[in-house]
């Protein structure tokens, strides 16, 4: 597992329709050393992932337009970004939610409100190991 605290050139895509939410992720993440690409909706992200190729993703579920569980599982549909980790956030915390998340491709699923720690902590478990 990666360390948490060494997380530079990590290239990190956030969806969520909340700014402050990606505000937030974007700062924790920035002073952790990644690269952070944001992204508004679903369409914003598919839009996105192919010029920037993000090494790990979190999804929002609740979003206007395309929710979560659909951009996740046409992310990984796509071969290229099929291994690509994706985390889910939301503020729902439920069995079924988390299952749902699975069946879709989701990798790990975090609770909104997130903390700086259980942010980076992600990125640390689901980054590709730095030569």
């Amino acid at each position: 597992m990666a360390d948490a605290t060494n997380l530079s050139g990590i290239k990190v895509m956030i969806i969520d329709d909340s700014n402050t939410i990606r505000r937030s992720a974007e700062i924790f993440l920035t002073q952790a050393g990644c690269q952070v690409v944001l992204a508004e909706d679903g369409f914003d992200a598919l839009a996105k992932i192919a010029d920037h190729q993000p090494e790990v993703i979190f999804c929002d579920i609740m979003m206007p337009r395309l929710d979560g569980y659909q951009t996740c599982a046409l992310i990984k549909k796509n071969q290229r970004f099929r291994a690509t980790p994706l985390i889910m956030l939301s503020s729902k915390d439920g069995l079924f939610d988390r299952a749902r998340g699975r069946m879709v491709g989701s990798d790990q699923y975090l609770t909104k409100p997130f903390t700086k720690d259980s942010l980076l902590q992600a990125v640390a478990t689901f980054a590709p190991p730095k030569s």
